[in-house]
């Protein structure tokens, strides 16, 4: 795992090196400075020259800066490594993200995605400065500290062999007992995410249900226990000051009275040692309490980086065969004996024994109740799952065989969620070709009778849509869906119920165009509404996830008792808009 998130340095290898040189050159420096210091107090106890003194002033001076200038240039580069690698994971785990299948989106929820790429990273971009920081400058000067301190100490440093200890077991105990909140807390964060992810989406509907109170409530439940969590965590590292008061405390105690008898009765050390081995107590005691903060960061970050590490080597269900085909020839579409469950532990299938030819070039309605796997049904098509049992073969090849990419642009599909992004309806409508010129954005926003009302605004096809195409009707967003999936020129179209927001006039021009415009696509029409498909060359009728009848209207209205109910419901006053 270490060596993964490492991996993402990269170009930031060099600032994280200079880092620890500097780190290394600081703590030698500042190991020195109470050895020089104490022998000048030594000098000035002893009336020496005043040459020598201020030669030992000035040396004392210049290291005091180059210790400061080594500590200020690892800053900086302690922070241009960490948010350095920091940038690196959020590229990587995005790139990476994009190449998931939907099987591995649905492992991971989008709230703990987005908590990942940015609590979790934020994390352990904390704790790697620190690591490369203080997790060096720690131990060295603890090191540096406690061989001078016996170097200079004598008997003195005895001070440290008792409260080393207790510090030690003190710190650990303290961060043992914090890590299991700390740990607890990083799920409910996903949580927290979630509830705020779902607000946000469903604002709408919140404000029309006045749900707002319960909204608020629920979030204050994800809010509540985290802080908890937080809250027993920080009390219990808390201790850490008073623990190290007191060993500080003990020390200087212990080093004033013992060094004082030493001093005046045995005349062993003088003022200066006595000043010096304070100095050094001080700088043990504070190189272990940085070393207990690094242990509780670095245990924190520890439970980020294992999720971040999930992510990074989470590999995509779906895969490119080594000889990937990189033509599709043709808008035939079969399916053979296929069987499909979501997952492997599911007990039941969501299709099962399908059985279906549809030729290049025909219009297909698909219809059936909410659940009777329609959507499940087309989303083979395009190989965004892979089918658990039998094949399904477009001209005549299993999907399985061809390049993901070429698959995709050869088969369009409209989604049930519309989805438009931030940016203009030109922009918008160019992901279905980054190529498409002016004119042919036209020509198919014609044909999904999009241009009407684009030619409405002020700015035209350069109107910006706002985020999630709040700024446009339901009708008029499935419009420019239907406009951008037709710019790919694909040969096989999938309409998702994809025009239930639009009216039976509109809806009728849409396939009127289609039939006289793109007559060697082969379309395929999920609809709840039966004018919707009943001009269709073939129209499937599926029901708990099997085919339960094929034919034309005319057809399906003799032989099948589930089509025949939906169409005199809708002809006789039902609901002609329901949704799928």
């Amino acid at each position: 795992m270490l060596k993964k998130i490492l991996s993402c340095l990269r170009e930031y290898k060099l600032p994280t090196a200079l880092t620890l040189i500097f780190i290394l050159a600081e703590a030698g420096i500042e190991a020195l400075l109470p050895f020089i210091t104490a022998k000048l107090v030594k000098d000035v106890q002893e009336s020496a020259p005043m040459n020598d003194i201020l030669r030992i002033g000035i040396i004392l001076t210049i290291l005091a800066i180059i210790s400061m200038m080594c500590g200020a240039t690892a800053g900086f580069t302690a922070s241009k490594a960490s948010t350095g690698l920091s940038k690196n994971l959020r590229h990587d785990m995005f790139e990476k993200i994009q190449t998931y299948a939907f099987e591995n989106i649905d492992k991971f929820s989008s709230s703990s995605l987005v908590t990942r790429m940015t609590t979790d990273i934020t994390n352990l971009q904390m704790a790697f400065m620190m690591i490369i920081r203080m997790g060096l400058r720690s131990p060295l000067m603890f090191v540096f500290s406690v061989v001078m301190a016996f170097i200079m100490g004598g008997k003195l440093a005895m001070a440290f062999v008792i409260v080393i200890p207790v510090l030690v077991i003190g710190l650990f105990l303290v961060s043992k007992y914090a890590m299991p909140a700390f740990r607890s807390v990083f799920k409910k964060y996903d949580r927290l995410n979630e509830s705020i992810e779902e607000n946000v989406r469903a604002m709408r509907v919140v404000k029309g249900f006045s749900r707002e109170e319960h909204e608020k409530k629920k979030f204050g439940i994800s809010a509540d226990d985290i802080c908890k969590d937080f809250t027993k965590a920080e009390r219990i590292v808390a201790l850490n000051t008073p623990l190290m008061q007191i060993c500080l405390y003990f020390d200087m105690v212990f080093i004033l009275f013992v060094g004082s008898k030493m001093a005046i009765i045995d005349h062993a050390v003088d003022i200066g040692q006595i000043s010096a081995m304070i100095t050094y107590g001080v700088q043990i005691l504070m190189a272990l309490m940085f070393l207990s903060v690094i242990y509780v960061m670095v245990t924190m970050s520890a439970e980020s980086a294992k999720r971040i590490y999930e992510v990074l080597v989470e590999e995509p269900s779906l895969q490119n065969p080594e000889q990937a085909l990189k033509i599709v020839t043709d808008g035939d579409i079969d399916f053979e004996n296929v069987n499909f469950k979501y997952s492997a532990q599911a007990k039941k299938y969501a299709l099962a024994n399908i059985n279906l030819h549809i030729a290049s070039g025909q219009t297909v309605g698909i219809i059936g109740g909410t659940g009777s796997s329609k959507s499940t049904l087309v989303q083979l098509i395009p190989r965004l799952y892979d089918v658990t049992e039998g094949s399904v073969k477009i001209g005549g090849v299993d999907v399985r065989n061809y390049d993901i990419d070429i698959l995709r642009n050869a088969v369009a599909m409209v989604l049930q969620k519309n989805v438009l992004f931030s940016g203009t309806i030109k922009e918008n409508l160019r992901w279905g070709n980054p190529n498409a010129t002016d004119e042919e954005i036209i020509e198919a926003c014609q044909l999904a009778q999009a241009d009407e009302f684009v030619q409405t605004f002020p700015d035209k096809y350069d109107t910006y849509i706002e985020q999630g195409g709040t700024n446009v009707s339901g009708g008029q967003k499935q419009r420019l869906c239907i406009a951008r999936a037709l710019l790919k020129k694909p040969k096989i179209l999938i309409l998702d119920d994809s025009t239930s927001a639009v009216d039976t006039k509109t809806d009728a021009f849409i396939r009127q165009g289609f039939k006289n415009f793109i007559p060697e696509t082969t379309k395929i029409i999920i609809a709840q509404r039966i004018s919707s498909v009943q001009d269709a060359d073939m129209i499937i009728v599926l029901d708990n996830g099997s085919i339960s009848a094929i034919g034309t209207h005319e057809e399906l209205l003799k032989s099948s008792h589930i089509y025949r109910e939906v169409y005199e419901q809708q002809t006789n006053g039902g609901d002609d808009d329901g949704q799928s």
